[in-house]
């Protein structure tokens, strides 16, 4: 019985051992970001991973998250960015912004690799000011599941900003305002499509203006479109 035990206690060491801790002090106003990811391989980082959110004021724990994969990247330092969305490059493990705008720090959580062509996923949560706490938000967490990475979010405009394709020649913007009590509301759509096999590639604008759709297409020269 002793042995086993034994076994118990080094299996369990091990494992914590495993783990890799970072602290992130500079995402967030309001808390500190103790994150924890279950290995590292060089610069490259994933699976199970912890995030725990201390209050700055009182160095208090506030709220723990989970994520199945915690997928990060090290930088130079051997730390993990925050913040940062960049698309077809770096996206951060972390994201603090406004994204409903209603005036309150809200949070994304990298969760593996599961928006298009294998980009990053991100669970989506918002600060709710009556339970004092973060939920879940499955409208915001279907945005950066569904669409390439991370969406961007446009303070000064109040909208969140997604990107989509397929294959090399057809892009999609696409534009969301956050209704109260209705939630998002598309409202503007910008696509680039070059899949004809011509010269050309068709440019359609969509715009909700009182509540109805005003499109307009024009075509450009595909060389004139795409010189850098």
């Amino acid at each position: 019985m002793k042995t086993k035990f034994g076994f118990l206690l080094i299996a369990l060491s091990q494992f914590y051992l495993a783990q890799n801790n970072y602290i992130i002090k500079d995402g967030s106003k309001r808390f500190d970001a103790h994150v924890t990811v279950q290995s590292c391989k060089g610069d490259d980082c994933g699976g199970k991973g912890i995030v725990k959110l201390i209050d700055k004021k009182t160095n208090q724990l506030f709220q723990t998250f989970e994520s199945d994969d915690l997928s990060l990247f090290l930088d130079k330092d051997q730390k993990p960015t925050v913040n940062v969305i960049q698309l077809y490059n770096e996206q951060s493990p972390l994201i603090f912004d406004d994204f409903n705008f209603d005036g309150s720090e809200d949070l994304a959580i990298r969760n593996g690799n599961q928006s298009g062509y294998g980009g990053p996923s991100y669970d989506v949560y918002v600060y709710h000011s009556t339970k004092k706490q973060f939920v879940p938000s499955d409208e915001l967490t279907s945005l950066a599941y569904e669409n390439l990475g991370m969406f961007q979010t446009d303070h000064k405009r109040k909208r969140l900003v997604t990107f989509a394709k397929s294959g090399c020649c057809w892009h999609i913007t696409t534009e969301y305002a956050v209704v109260p009590k209705k939630g998002l509301v598309k409202v503007y759509e910008f696509e680039e499509d070059a899949t004809g096999g011509g010269e050309f590639v068709k440019v359609i604008t969509r715009n909700l203006i009182n509540n109805k759709w005003v499109s307009k297409t024009k075509k450009y020269k595909i060389d004139d479109y795409y010189k850098d």
